[in-house]
């Protein structure tokens, strides 16, 4: 058994006003084998999943738009971005989180949704680890029309686009969310609609 990487980890809250920033002490041992003190800050949100939904048929894609205020103190003029379907699970499993997401923030309520892989967004100071999934909608599987909880102040606007002018969003700096990114160069890699 090798000798472990990290030890004598103290945490230390700075806060927990929306979800939990920390920071942590801890003693790391570098690749020639000494030990040296490190302190980080890491924001722990909890993890969360996402989706893309698509259609064959219309060969098209279900997104949403939000204003999203980091993004807003960063540049983003008008702080709205256009995103896919995501939520945090909330003690949920990733898959059971992210059919509710979906009929929550889209109106659409689908069944069978598949995982494509996972992945760390922010590694260097988010604990955060999102579940990517994909699933094919069709119109009768809107059950409402989406938007989000008013309670939770969600104003989402669902969005529905032919799937190559949602690359070309992409491509032109539209869309710059890197969720959404990853997930049209998955479908686009995959072959889920034409280009």
């Amino acid at each position: 058994m090798s000798e472990p990487r990290v030890k004598n980890i103290k945490t230390e809250i700075l806060s927990d006003n929306w979800y939990t920033l920390n920071k942590v002490t801890f003693d790391y041992r570098k690749p020639d084998g000494a030990w040296e003190t490190q302190s980080r800050e890491a924001y722990d949100r909890g993890n969360g999943a996402t989706i893309l939904l698509y259609n064959r048929q219309s060969n098209s894609v279900i997104l949403t738009r939000q204003f999203r205020m980091p993004t807003f103190l960063n540049g983003n003029a008008d702080g709205m971005l256009i995103e896919t379907c995501a939520g945090l699970l909330d003690n949920d499993n990733p898959t059971d989180c992210i059919r509710r997401e979906t009929e929550e923030e889209t109106g659409y309520k689908v069944s069978d949704v598949r995982k494509v892989f996972e992945a760390y967004m922010s590694p260097g100071s988010v604990t955060e680890k999102l579940y990517f999934f994909v699933a094919e909608y069709s119109k009768e599987m809107k059950v409402n029309e989406g938007g989000g909880h008013a309670e939770e102040q969600e104003n989402i606007e669902v969005l529905e686009l032919p799937f190559p002018e949602a690359l070309q969003l992409m491509n032109t700096g539209e869309i710059r969310d890197a969720k959404t990114i990853m997930l049209l160069q998955y479908a686009q890699i995959h072959g889920l609609l034409g280009n």
